[in-house]
């Protein structure tokens, strides 16, 4: 333990999960990591063995997502994970720890994504609001949590396949990809009131431009490119927002308020179907050329414990 990273609290990690950011770090495909060796995995959920800080204790059952996990400092792929207590959230009432990690970054960014929309204004009544990779870990949690929050919610995704199994989680009309057509012009007929975009790029491009009024897109995400080509017509015309979702580096106050919602009104109701797999590190490796490959669907769970078995 004495090669983990620096920080005041130890805990012994019981889950992580495995999210696009953690496929490209671990095949070098992103610029992930900004130092090596370094232990992957950037959420985790675990019980507090020691602690140098006066906010845990030994016994404590604490989480985190992003901060530097997987990135400066070791992230949860490990039995032992070394933590910095200012990042570090008590495990909140109404979650196990394994549905911390079934919900992880993955459904953190989802929520914050609703958090932000609805501070610039978001509101059911406004209409739908369109989730695009929806089949994804983000896109899946985003489904759920807008709609138990009382949203109409679209999705769209490039698997007409997972279409049953996107409504069995709240989509009320599906559409794949394949079939879009954005049109041409700065704006177009708006059909949406607002967006979760998973994929940036002409995705995002297109959105910007049938969005309803005074509709907000959460931009969270770039798996269709980093690119964004539009105009100001749909912001100086429509009052449409594009907020960024930076859900690594948010703030610990909100943070901590929405691990709480999480837990009670914004909990996905069906965190259980959302979850599509769970694997013990040995088998960790064989997740992330299909998740690269846009071949994984929903949440996979890490049960770190499972490796002892």
């Amino acid at each position: 333990m004495d090669d983990l990273s620096d920080g005041d609290v130890l805990i012994r990690t019981r889950y992580s999960s495995v999210n696009y950011k953690d496929a490209l770090a671990a095949t070098g495909k992103g610029r992930i990591l900004r130092r090596f060796p370094l232990c992957g995995g950037i959420d985790v959920a675990g019980t507090v063995v020691s602690s140098e800080s006066k906010r845990f204790k030994a016994g404590d059952q604490v989480l985190v997502t992003g901060c530097g996990l997987s990135e400066t400092r070791d992230g949860g792929y490990a039995e032992y994970s070394r933590l910095d207590s200012r990042w570090a959230v008590p495990l909140p009432d109404g979650l196990t720890m394994r549905e911390a990690m079934i919900i992880g970054t993955a459904g953190f960014t989802a929520a914050l994504s609703l958090y932000r929309m609805e501070a610039a204004g978001q509101h059911p009544d406004m209409g739908p609001v369109v989730v695009t990779g929806a089949s994804g870990g983000v896109g899946t949690m985003a489904i759920n949590v807008l709609t138990g929050a009382g949203y109409e919610v679209h999705a769209i995704t490039g698997k007409p396949a997972q279409f049953d199994y996107l409504e069995s989680l709240g989509a009320t009309q599906c559409i794949s990809r394949h079939d879009l057509y954005w049109g041409e012009r700065p704006l177009e007929s708006a059909r949406w009131a607002g967006a979760v975009d998973n994929v940036g790029g002409d995705m995002l491009n297109g959105l910007s431009r049938v969005i309803k009024p005074w509709g907000n897109i959460a931009s969270c995400g770039l798996a269709g490119g980093t690119g964004l080509q539009t105009t100001v017509m749909p912001f100086i015309i429509r009052g449409i927002s594009l907020i960024g979702i930076n859900s690594a580096g948010c703030p610990y106050e909100i943070r901590e308020m929405l691990w709480q919602r999480l837990a009670q009104d914004w909990k996905p109701p069906q965190m259980n179907d959302i979850i599509q797999s769970e694997v013990s590190l040995d088998e960790l490796p064989d997740r992330f050329e299909p998740m690269l490959a846009g071949r994984s669907l929903g949440r996979t769970v890490v049960n770190v414990e499972g490796h002892d078995a």
